[in-house]
């Protein structure tokens, strides 16, 4: 059965019991719909050999071999990732187009009694979807941005919000990276698989009450804040946070712990950072952390190389928060006070 979607809601895994993207791993990994486990018909390795058949031998022949490779594929996915469904099982499977592959596998489960659907139109269909939500369309809910200077805990208040039943988003979580020099969390998405992710939370949204966004720059590491958002975060009113630097080095250091533990990550961050800052001063910083004098190097970090950074573009607050500490009774208190702002800005 071929069903044709026209929203991101219809690719719900609850409409489904299981979503399979039967492409290649390389393609998978680049984006798929959330949730979509990948349970490929031809491999990278096998899609390339059947392509370059195809375009240099005889489309009979790539034909002829793809559904020898499909069908073992398919045979070992029955085996091993499917054995355990029962009759009532009904998946979604998708491919590239809604082509050959999703249809060859679909035929296969669907000759052992599954009620299996394809997506017409395949990933492609998936795509145009996200990229008419993040793209073509104007931002579904009210933004308003949560700011302050680095180390000012915008991030874990921010999920302190969500906590308390405010509405977010999470551009720094979405993106693995916490949006500055020494932000990063591990490998990022693809740009492609950081809107599919921001499209399932933009989904979701309640038109009806305010998102708090992290104020952040049009990146956030490398990916790209889409332009329906961004121009909704361009006029958006802004609740600061501001805490004296000494808590915020404090907070800093606890943050960044996954740094601090690694010295050699450190030191490398410090050194790119001689451009902008000399080689004495990143001189001076890299003793600090030999030393293990952290809680001083962020104090430097701020007053020389983030302060400053941020006043130059810096922008007039809605409203201001104000904290001496940020531990963690004073981090609920500024999410309690936070949440009673969002009611009135």
């Amino acid at each position: 059965m071929t069903v044709t979607f026209s929203n991101l809601d219809d690719f719900a895994a609850d409409r489904f019991d299981t979503i399979i993207d039967v492409r290649a791993p390389s393609e998978f990994a680049e984006d798929h719909v959330p949730g979509a486990i990948n349970l490929p018909v031809l491999d990278d390795e096998e899609r390339a050999r059947v392509g370059t058949i195809y375009t240099r031998q005889s489309p009979f022949l790539a034909r002829k071999i793809g559904a020898a490779l499909v069908a073992r594929n398919a045979a070992s996915h029955i085996e091993g990732a499917l054995a355990g469904h029962d009759g009532g099982w009904r998946p979604l499977v998708y491919c590239w187009r809604g082509g050959q592959r999703s249809n060859s596998f679909a035929s296969i489960l669907t000759q052992i009694g599954w009620r299996v659907a394809v997506v017409d139109g395949g990933y492609r269909t998936y795509r145009r979807l996200v990229r008419d939500t993040l793209y073509e369309s104007p931002f579904p809910a009210r933004v308003i941005l949560l700011d302050g200077y680095t180390g000012s805990a915008k991030t874990e208040i921010l999920h302190r919000i969500a906590a308390r039943g405010g509405q977010i988003a999470d551009l720094e979580g979405l993106a693995n990276h916490r949006g500055s020099v020494f932000g990063a969390m591990g490998e990022q998405p693809s740009q492609k698989g950081f809107e599919s992710h921001l499209a399932q939370v933009t989904t979701r949204l309640d038109p009806d009450r305010p998102v708090l966004v992290e104020a952040e720059s049009s990146k956030v590491g490398r990916m790209i804040v889409p332009p329906a958002l961004w121009s909704a975060m361009q006029s958006a009113p802004r609740i600061r946070i501001e805490a004296p630097r000494p808590a915020r080095a404090r907070y800093l250091t606890r943050a960044y712990a996954d740094i601090v533990a690694d010295p050699e990550r450190l030191d490398r961050v410090l050194l790119s950072l001689v451009p902008l800052q000399g080689h004495d001063r990143i001189g001076t910083w890299r003793d600090l952390a030999k030393r293990g004098e952290t809680e001083r190097l962020a104090l430097e970090l701020m007053e020389h190389h983030y302060d400053p950074r941020y006043a130059r573009k810096d922008r007039e607050a809605d409203r201001i928060v104000e904290t001496q500490n940020l531990d963690t009774e004073g981090l609920d208190r500024v999410a309690d006070r936070i949440m009673a702002e969002l009611s009135t800005i």
